[in-house]
């Protein structure tokens, strides 16, 4: 048995209707967040909305869609910040929000991450409930969102918008949509450089969608083993893409991230690695995970610190465990090329050590082993853990947010 032959089968209910308990218990968590924010904040003479609007990374995106690209900061060691490092996408909208409303950039930054945030859910909810069954698809959803940094869900940052497009072009894929999961992975390239986890996704399950309908051919009465059933001799109408759609949309998957790639090196002048100049100019690269190390490593020079550093050994080891389950589980092809992709960029890349547990966020389908796991207690249990978690996450993040910590 493979793991698309052991999948749930769909039910008939519509897909929101059956996500509507997720999307309640993801809303309710997020204004508990929020609400804490507000209370800190207020206590501590500052705005809740402009630590989550005008800090960090919602500055410079803000300034993209005020201004456009070319804004640069030289720092006095020689670094040069470039605004051309941040992918298009929720500039575009935020540029969009403010000319159709009253909205200011920073406003309607606000609104996109709270209306994508949502989208992100119901997504992550679809792919698990297509996976493992509506139990699973909202202890995913609620897990998601008690993230001890899930207040980045609420900011005027990329994380949200890139998880829903990433967990709709996944489920396109694991539905047989193939178009639209090209579509959908050319939105999550114009979004962030972790785009290419999706394109990555598409790419390597077209592959062996191909090579199954290839073996089945060559099978004599072989059963369709690809994403959706195989139509019937004659049928006409079938929503489940040919062999033509599939090609379409590995086609279209790259445009989005190759785009902006290829037009930041026309600009700069750098050619098709332009981009990684620019990175460069952040300190931004990938070497490994060395960098990492040496970071951790460093952690165990003195005895406070070496918590600290037996916390973060711990921590990737938790996030290979869960890795590790859902080999074992046998998830689809996808999410596992997805979730490795997303996983090897954010821990073997050399940025900012504190951005690594938001740029870990997209990887959804690591909460999958814990999410089941999750299922399968009494509801009142699960919804007491369940609540402890987003108090400790929403004090986790109002302190977060209100301190100097990690962007």
């Amino acid at each position: 048995m493979t793991d698309l032959a052991t999948r749930v089968a769909p039910p008939h209910a519509p897909l929101l209707r059956r996500a509507a308990p997720a999307l309640l218990g993801y809303a309710a968590v997020r204004a508990l967040g929020l609400a804490v924010l507000a209370v800190w904040s207020a206590a501590r003479g500052k705005s809740a909305f402009t630590l989550l609007t005008a800090r960090w990374d919602s500055l410079w995106y803000t300034r993209v869609a005020e201004l456009g690209y070319g804004y640069e900061v030289r720092l006095p060691n020689g670094d040069v910040h470039s605004n051309l490092a941040f992918f298009p996408l929720l500039p575009w909208l935020e540029r969009l929000l403010h000319a159709l409303t009253p909205l200011s950039y920073a406003g309607a930054g606000f609104v996109v991450s709270l209306v994508a945030s949502l989208a992100a859910a119901a997504g992550i909810f679809a792919v698990a409930d297509r996976v493992y069954g509506p139990r699973t698809g909202v202890c995913a959803v609620l897990l998601w969102a008690v993230l001890p940094v899930g207040i980045v869900q609420s900011m005027a940052y990329s994380e949200s918008l890139f998880t829903a497009l990433a967990a709709w072009s996944l489920y396109a894929v694991l539905t047989g949509r193939w178009v639209g999961a090209g579509v959908l992975a050319a939105l999550a390239g114009l979004t962030r450089p972790v785009g290419v986890a999706v394109v990555a996704a598409v790419w390597v399950a077209g592959v062996v969608s191909f090579g199954r309908d290839r073996g089945a051919q060559h099978t004599p009465g072989a059963q369709h083993d690809g994403h959706a059933p195989a139509p019937a001799p004659g049928a006409s109408g079938t929503p489940y893409a040919p062999g033509r759609r599939r090609a379409l949309g590995m086609l279209l998957a790259p445009l989005g991230a190759a785009g902006y790639v290829l037009w930041v090196g026309h600009r700069t002048g750098g050619g098709p690695l332009g981009y990684l100049d620019v990175q460069a100019g952040w300190r931004n690269g990938f070497d490994g995970g060395y960098a990492f190390a040496r970071f951790v490593a460093d952690k165990f020079t003195s005895f406070p610190s070496a918590l600290a550093g037996l916390g973060l050994i711990a921590g990737v080891a938790l996030l290979i465990w869960l890795y590790v389950s859902g080999v074992r589980a046998r998830q689809p092809v996808e999410l596992l090329v997805y979730t490795g992709v997303v996983l090897v960029l954010a821990l073997c890349a050399s940025s900012y050590f504190g951005s690594k547990p938001r740029l870990l966020m997209p990887a959804f389908p690591l909460l999958l082993p814990l999410a089941r796991a999750l299922a399968r207690p009494r509801v009142p249990r699960s919804a007491l853990l369940t609540a402890g978690l987003a108090v400790a996450a929403a004090v986790y993040g109002a302190f977060w947010l209100n301190g100097s910590g990690p962007p």
